[in-house]
């Protein structure tokens, strides 16, 4: 007999939405490695009190994760910011779909933009690609199959 672990039960759905900390302890690591001094360009090139309006939008299909982490690089940039999302984790994405919209400091959302892009890029595209194999097990008619992660994981 082995002393292999169980798996964890099925889920089915989307997770919990992740506690305001566990977001906060990525995104301003994250966001401290992209700036490092700060945003050359912005502080030099964006007057200080200059707004400025952001759309995230979709380039092609998918499915969207991430957006919760995507809009608190924003606020942890401005938290004077106005976030809004138009879309949902889990929800699939076509292409020119307006996903989320934020206003304020031009010179926080150029600072945020590439940390937030980085995350809602990487998670919508691990779910996508899970999606899709969840999708080919179901048509090859594969039940019960689970889909499961591997220890193969990003740094950080």
């Amino acid at each position: 007999m082995t002393n292999t672990p169980a798996l964890p039960l099925p889920r089915r759905g989307l997770p919990p939405p992740l506690e305001l900390e566990c977001i906060d302890a990525v995104v301003r690591p994250a966001l401290a490695e992209d700036t490092g001094a700060g945003d050359l360009t912005s502080l030099h090139a964006v007057p200080v009190v200059s707004r400025a309006r952001a759309t995230l939008v979709a380039k092609r299909p998918g499915v969207l994760a991430g957006l919760a982490v995507f809009l608190r690089a924003f606020e942890l940039c401005d938290p004077t910011c106005r976030v809004e999302a138009l879309m949902a984790d889990g929800d699939a994405l076509h292409k020119g779909a307006r996903v989320a919209t934020i206003e304020g400091s031009a010179r926080a959302l150029l600072t945020a933009e590439r940390t937030a892009l980085n995350f809602v890029q990487r998670l919508s595209g691990v779910a996508t690609l899970t999606a899709r194999w969840v999708l080919i097990a179901h048509e090859a008619g594969m039940q019960p199959v689970r889909i499961l992660d591997t220890r193969k994981t990003t740094p950080g």
